[in-house]
């Protein structure tokens, strides 16, 4: 079993266990170690949970002994499969991130419409229930592309397999391997839209993306061919209720903020987010590190009188 070195620094384990602590630490990686070593390695079952964020999502948490091993793998594949990806995919990477990804949607309806002189639309869509869709032959194949060690394709394999919603379907939230396993299987679409249908401005983060474009009847026409390859090739489909196409003057619902021309607003559902933690938890003992939290993602967006609101809440 994994001590967790969380409950040393909160003081649970006193400072004289150290050496026990660190025994075991050394011990149960030398076990890991040698399941790996002989391939009795066998992943454990998830503990699984429900958060809010802001929409109700279900968390599957592996053991510690597995993160452990997700972290390494995670190390040594990243930089192997991040070199093949497209500059515009923002999810879970190095030097990108959400506010990057509303900063070049900035940019390019900007570059499209020259300068909010022209129309400029924007095609918005999300894949329907797509960690719970992906396939898991399809994801392990990919991965083959670039991993040819029978050893490591047999110890992902295991890591993939560990997890169905149905029959080799799904990778579970909340691991940090999977939000790789999520750019691997998604960077199909992102090759497929930028170099078959040549879509110059396009940005996706997870399984949200939009495409920019002063066609209207151009983005219409390319939901059709976007599903059919989903289907296709791999076996997701867009959810029929979140495609989009708006006018950017009307404003853009992105990543947790609403862009327009000249101005960029927060999130009405995630405004009010913050204005009730606020209220819950303004006499807690962290409540300070949760404030600079809300303040830095209001950094981001012109949030005068939001500042204002939570200024009036907190005194």
């Amino acid at each position: 079993m994994f001590l967790s070195w969380k409950e040393f620094k909160k003081g649970k384990i006193k400072k004289a266990d150290v050496k026990h602590f660190q025994k075991d630490l050394i011990k149960n990686l030398l076990n890991l170690y040698y399941e790996l070593k002989s391939k009795t390695y066998e992943h454990l079952t998830y503990h699984s949970f429900y958060i809010q964020d802001p929409k109700l999502r279900y968390i599957h948490k592996a053991t510690v002994k597995d993160r452990v091993l997700h972290h390494a793998i995670f190390r040594i594949l990243y930089p192997l499969f991040d070199k093949t990806f497209i500059f515009d995919s923002y999810s879970c990477r190095i030097s990108k991130g959400t506010h990057r990804a509303v900063n070049r949607l900035n940019q390019f309806t900007r570059k499209v419409s020259q300068n909010y002189r022209e129309p400029c639309f924007i095609l918005k869509c999300d894949i329907r229930k797509f960690f719970d869709s992906i396939d898991h032959t399809i994801l392990i194949q990919l991965i083959k592309k670039k991993i040819k060690e029978e050893n490591v394709i047999w110890l992902i394999d295991k890591i993939i397999e560990s997890h169905c919603v149905l029959e080799g379907k799904g990778v579970p939230m909340g691991n940090i391997i999977s939000q790789l396993f999520a750019n691997i299987y998604m960077n199909e679409l992102d090759q497929f839209i930028k170099h078959q249908l040549k879509i110059k401005y396009y940005i996706r983060y997870c399984d949200d993306f939009v495409i920019i474009d002063s066609n209207k009847k151009h983005l219409i026409g390319l939901i059709l061919e976007i599903n059919n390859y989903l289907l296709n090739n791999l076996k997701l489909s867009l959810h029929p209720d979140k495609i989009t196409i708006r006018k950017y003057h009307q404003g853009v619902d992105f990543l947790g903020y609403v862009s327009f021309p000249y101005y960029r607003a927060l999130r009405t559902r995630t405004k009010n987010r913050i204005f009730r933690k606020i209220k819950e938890n303004k006499t807690k003992e962290n409540f300070n590190q949760s404030l600079q939290s809300y303040l830095g993602i209001l950094k981001h967006c012109n949030s005068y009188k939001v500042k204002k609101e939570i200024d009036s809440i907190i005194v």
